[in-house]
């Protein structure tokens, strides 16, 4: 583990956790997975907000670390995903956590990132905010939350539209998807998210956390099933030419051209 990859502060039962990698767009490293994980999991605050440092939220795996590697993951993720049964295990505590969840989108919201955001209770979308499922044009799978949330959100065709075709969406249009459910001016971005955060964070804080359980117990599907799944799909992907054409086309900043193998 180097250097960390994410900051967490805390004051008045409000945490905030910046993904801290603005020169990589915040895109997610193994370490990545594994500060958020540990981040979520041991916060004790009332409400939590996730945001990114600099001009983007998070623009998903870093390509070359995840995607353009041969190596294998770290002994260390592999463990801890053996753990949530497959599921993503900074996925496995987002999804679990009774602590609402906020996320502040500061800039683009893609692959991963969406995911995400997916995974927060509240979306705040900032007028520079982009929102995107690129993961078919890598030539892969999504993973749970945009599975199990995606379409929940705008509806099963939007989210089909979105899922396919890899379209990347402006806040405007995030917002009139339903896909957030507020968009502010860039400056007001983490005032609003404070602001909301803190209304929340004033409520008694057992109530709160048994609403969100019951949301997910109502809402959500069984996310371990869901997450073996998609990673099945993805391990399996990965191996195509497609997936490999299009990580190979991303790093060479060209168009992908597909042969369906």
């Amino acid at each position: 583990m180097g250097e960390s990859v994410l900051r967490y502060e805390e004051k008045e039962h409000v945490g905030v956790i910046t993904l801290t990698r603005p020169e990589a767009m915040n895109s997610l490293t193994y370490q990545s997975y594994l500060e958020l994980e540990d981040t979520v999991r041991s916060c004790t605050a009332r409400v939590l907000i996730i945001t990114g440092e600099g001009r983007a939220f998070c623009a998903g795996d870093d390509v070359k670390q995840i995607l353009g590697s041969s190596e294998p993951p770290p002994e260390a993720f592999v463990e801890r995903a053996k753990k949530t049964a497959g599921l993503t295990p900074a996925a496995d505590a987002l999804l679990y956590t009774n602590i609402p969840v906020i996320a502040a989108v500061n800039g683009p919201a893609v692959g991963w990132g969406m995911e995400l955001a997916l995974m927060a209770d509240i979306r705040v979308a900032s007028e520079n905010a982009k929102f995107g499922e690129l993961f078919v044009i890598r030539g892969l799978c999504c993973d749970a939350p945009g599975l199990g949330r995606l379409a929940q959100l705008v509806g099963r065709e939007r989210a089909a539209e979105l899922l396919f075709t890899g379209e990347v969406i402006d806040a405007e249009t995030a917002l009139a998807i339903g896909l957030v459910s507020r968009r502010v001016p860039h400056a007001e971005l983490m005032p609003t998210a404070h602001t909301l955060a803190a209304k929340i964070a004033a409520n008694p804080p057992l109530a709160v956390q048994a609403l969100k359980a019951g949301l997910r117990r109502t809402l959500d599907p069984d996310w371990q099933d869901t997450g073996r799944w998609a990673i099945e799909q993805i391990r399996e992907l990965r191996k195509t030419e497609d997936s490999q054409e299009g990580v190979r086309a991303f790093l060479e900043k060209r168009t992908p051209v597909y042969v369906g193998r």
